[in-house]
């Protein structure tokens, strides 16, 4: 009975360790393509953050805030690619060992499709924040208008940026719905400026004095490490409705132009006053017209209505 048995379990059991070792040789085999792919991935990965380097290199001056912002990336994107290579694996794996991986499947398709239609906008916004930070559009602590709204950027993600006005608001934009995104302080600024004088100026004397001023100013021990440039004097831009309008602009190092500016106008009234250049004010003149005779005006009395002698 015993050896009749035996018989009969020694096809099964060889059949099962057989089916065993079939599919521990088949998760073996997934294993380690999931283990090349991912080291592969690491490889092309670090690849790519050498390329990236290289070329911030050329045009970020701050080397650690380029380093950062690569390393940030490159970090998102092999998270992603491992988190798809080992679920992949794992549902192979899943397979090999007799489950039914067709539920799980669709189970995760359903799923998907519907995070996919609820979260369309975190996506949106993941995607516009990965290529703004790739492309080193606006980084912390420049001062940017988004949107027609302007601060400091005080943070910038994936998903949002957060920007701080003057009134100290705090203003915060998904990525998503950037539209337009302008950054003032990338690299240098410039501190624009519309000088009005009288018409009766001579604007070469006038435009000499600027660069006087700007060249003082530029001397300054604690303003003039500031100044990239001498003051630009673009020349005459506008003739308004009391003044003549003289354009001119100073190049400075990023978000220090208003600084600079204000003591440049602080100076050059204090020059215009010591050389009698007239900045003039809103006024009208009347002319009557050579036909008209001249007005006398007479103050009346208050007791008679009577005028004055």
């Amino acid at each position: 009975m015993e050896s009749f048995v035996f018989e009969k379990l020694t096809p099964f059991l060889a059949a099962k360790s057989l089916l065993m070792l079939e599919v521990g040789l088949h998760l073996l085999l997934i294993l380690a393509i999931a283990y090349v792919g991912v080291r592969a991935i690491r490889f092309g990965l670090h690849k790519l953050e050498i390329f990236l380097l290289k070329i911030k290199e050329n045009d970020d001056k701050n080397r650690l805030a380029a380093e950062k912002r690569v390393k940030t990336l490159i970090g998102l994107l092999l998270t992603i690619c491992l988190t798809l290579v080992w679920v992949i694996a794992v549902v192979m794996g899943l397979d090999q060992i007799g489950l039914d991986i067709t539920p799980i499947i669709a189970s995760a398709g359903i799923v998907g499709l519907a995070v996919g239609f609820g979260a369309q906008n975190l996506v949106r916004d993941v995607i516009n924040g990965f290529f703004i930070i790739l492309e080193n559009q606006v980084r912390i602590g420049d001062v940017a208008v988004v949107n027609g709204t302007g601060g400091l950027v005080e943070a910038i993600s994936f998903r949002t940026i957060t920007l701080r006005d003057q009134a100290g608001t705090v203003h915060i934009f998904p990525n998503g719905t950037v539209t337009t995104l302008s950054n003032m302080t990338k690299d240098w600024s410039a501190y624009v400026m519309n000088i009005g004088v009288a018409y009766k100026e001579d604007t070469d004397r006038v435009t000499a004095i600027m660069r006087e001023v700007g060249k003082d100013l530029q001397q300054d021990d604690q303003l003039g490490r500031k100044i990239l440039e001498p003051i630009e004097i673009l020349g005459v831009d506008a003739f308004g409705e009391s003044e003549v309008v003289i354009k001119a602009r100073i190049k400075t190092l990023p978000i220090e132009q208003w600084g600079v500016g204000r003591e440049y106008r602080r100076r050059l009234k204090k020059a215009f006053d010591q050389n009698g250049i007239e900045i003039p004010f809103p006024h009208r003149t009347l002319y009557m017209g050579e036909a008209s005779p001249p007005f006398l005006v007479k103050n009346m009395l208050p007791e008679t209505g009577r005028p004055t002698p």
